[in-house]
């Protein structure tokens, strides 16, 4: 992840004394999530290590077994979610976004139905996966659609 440059924070710091007290408030959530989420993020990372140790090597399952890969794949998916939040909350503290960004959280929320495909199981029903590719094809136009509009008014 980016490191904030030292203009942001500089810029952070300069605009705190012109905050209100909720955009104050709102600024000290944001940093708090922030490090929760990498708290999160780096027993996660522990543990998808010692897992992935322990189900190639002492257990010296074939990673290219089904259950395997569902597992270790399934807890990538996991931490690049959460890397994703911390990130959108980062922008936040930082001032370059507002608290809620749409096409963020519709990203965020493709790649929670991209790591749901990773780990079905085999023998999951059709209609299940129809939902999930239904709601999948409605972020991905929804997400294409507010593209288009960011993009449309950047030309204006």
């Amino acid at each position: 992840m980016k490191k904030p440059s030292n203009s942001s924070t500089k810029l952070l710091r300069e605009n705190w004394a012109v905050m209100s007290f909720y955009e104050r408030f709102e600024q000290i959530v944001a940093l708090i999530l922030s490090g929760v989420i990498s708290v999160v993020i780096l027993v996660s990372l522990f543990q998808l290590i010692q897992n992935v140790f322990s189900l190639l090597v002492v257990e010296a399952f074939n990673p290219l077994e089904h259950k395997v890969f569902q597992t270790v794949f399934g807890m990538i998916m996991e931490l690049l979610i959460a890397m994703e939040f911390k990130h959108t909350i980062i922008r936040v503290a930082l001032q370059r976004e507002s608290i809620i960004q749409v096409k963020t959280v519709i990203l965020i929320g493709l790649i929670a139905l991209s790591r749901k495909f990773v780990i079905l199981d085999p023998d999951v029903s059709p209609a299940k996966i129809a939902a999930l590719a239904g709601a999948a094809f409605a972020l991905g136009a929804t997400y294409w659609l507010l593209r288009e509009r960011d993009d449309r008014t950047a030309e204006n």
